[in-house]
């Protein structure tokens, strides 16, 4: 059996750009790439805190340090500058692999800079 488990996180990442007339894709600054171990062209799926929209699409690197998470393309009608979103990417492995796997959280601020680093959500009280 095989299981699709949460790889990383970015979360609250604020929109910097959206650009129409690009060629797609979201450019996330390299450092937030290494943090999390998202690859250039890696599958992403954002979910945009701010108007709730969810959509599929690649990750590209912006320039290190600069905290640009800019939503391209056509996705670009899907998210606004200063909307928060979460960034996630996943992973397929086996069952014992899953079991020993911890995922790469990355909280940001609204600059997009890393406040706090995890590989455990806490349980949620009832």
């Amino acid at each position: 059996m095989h299981l699709t488990l949460l790889k990383a996180k970015l979360h609250r990442a604020c929109v910097t750009h959206a650009e129409l007339d690009y060629d797609g894709s979201c450019a996330i600054d390299a450092k937030l790439l290494t943090a999390t171990g998202i690859v250039e062209f890696e599958q992403i799926q954002i979910y945009n805190i701010t108007n709730g929209e969810r959509f599929t699409t690649y990750a590209i690197k912006a320039e290190p340090g600069s905290g640009v998470i800019s939503v391209n393309g056509a996705a670009a009608h899907k998210a606004r500058v200063g909307d928060r979103l979460i960034i996630c990417s996943y992973a397929v492995m086996d069952a014992a692999a899953a079991h020993a796997f911890r995922p790469r959280l990355i909280y940001l601020d609204e600059r997009n800079r890393i406040v706090r680093t995890a590989n455990t959500i806490p349980v949620q009280a009832a």
